[in-house]
């Protein structure tokens, strides 16, 4: 398969340091093994959503030198897709409807274990559906963190993969995303590690393809704290994106560059020298 990687930022703010990074490091894997890099934006969580930041970051990531091989794939034109999805899962009775509330969860440890849910049905609301979790430990290896295991009934319970509101779960829509654009490897921060046997769980009952994965490091604050827009990191700048590649560049660990060297010819050195095998595999830090 010829590789495919792809970026999927959510709309919740504007490029941050913590996000370049993610966007770079998927660019130079991508463009390293002479595949394509794609751009995802998944924005199926209104309520988290800040009015023009997708448009902010589409952008901004030219800016940086980031062109897409590809037109952006947005996830809200893509319920129909997740319908399906859905009503396959529900076909199989792989699915349960959980009227719950989140004093109930938290007496039951904050998960469902059994499949089913405890509280009575209420015609009167509509419910969350949640996936029945086997007692099963999935393995995978990673590119930069190594091998993993995780029981997904003791790690993930009964997790949903629609709420309430009738939103499809960021689980169920990267798989079936994944799978539509055709990624053959994951390049993405170590916060969605943790999720990554739920979607290779989905993957297996929807019959899609596996892709391999590589978590890179999350960048941290002088206080230990993962940056991210939800935390209102600095946002880097598009008008000035030289000093903000150039710590993305350090941050992975890769050789430096020349000084005096425009933004497409950084990225064509930063190509040129890349070395996957120096990515970092521990967390640092960046006052950006």
């Amino acid at each position: 398969m010829t590789y495919r990687g792809r970026f999927a930022p959510s709309p919740t703010g504007q490029l941050h340091f913590g996000s370049l990074v993610a966007a770079l490091g998927s660019w130079l894997c991508a463009r390293h093994a002479g595949g394509q890099w794609l751009l995802r934006m998944e924005d199926i969580d209104p309520p988290r959503e800040v009015p023009g930041a997708a448009a902010a970051m589409l952008t901004a990531l030219p800016r940086f030198g980031l062109l897409a091989d590809a037109p952006v794939l947005w996830q809200s034109q893509r319920i129909a897709a997740y319908d399906a999805a859905f009503e396959r899962l529900r076909a199989t009775n792989q699915v349960f409807p959980c009227w719950c509330s989140r004093s109930e969860l938290v007496a039951a440890d904050g998960m469902h274990r059994d499949g089913r849910c405890v509280a009575a049905a209420d015609p009167a609301r509509a419910p969350a559906w949640r996936l029945r979790t086997p007692d099963v430990t999935l393995s995978f290896d990673d590119a930069l963190q190594g091998p993993q295991r995780q029981n997904l009934r003791d790690s993930a319970g009964d997790f949903v993969v629609r709420r309430v509101e009738g939103f499809y779960s960021y689980q169920l829509a990267c798989v079936v995303d994944d799978a539509h654009q055709g990624i053959t490897e994951v390049v993405r921060g170590s916060d969605l590690l943790e999720s990554t046997p739920r979607q290779i769980w989905l993957q297996r009952l929807l019959g899609l393809h596996t892709p391999s994965y590589r978590h890179l490091p999350l960048v941290l604050d002088a206080q230990g704290h993962k940056l991210s827009k939800s935390t209102r990191a600095l946002p880097v700048d598009p008008a000035d994106p030289l000093p903000a590649l150039r710590q993305a560049l350090a941050f992975l660990q890769q050789p430096a560059v020349p000084a005096a060297l425009g933004v497409q010819d950084l990225l064509t050195h930063a190509l040129a020298h890349f070395k996957p095998a120096l990515l970092p595999h521990c967390s640092g830090h960046s006052g950006v």
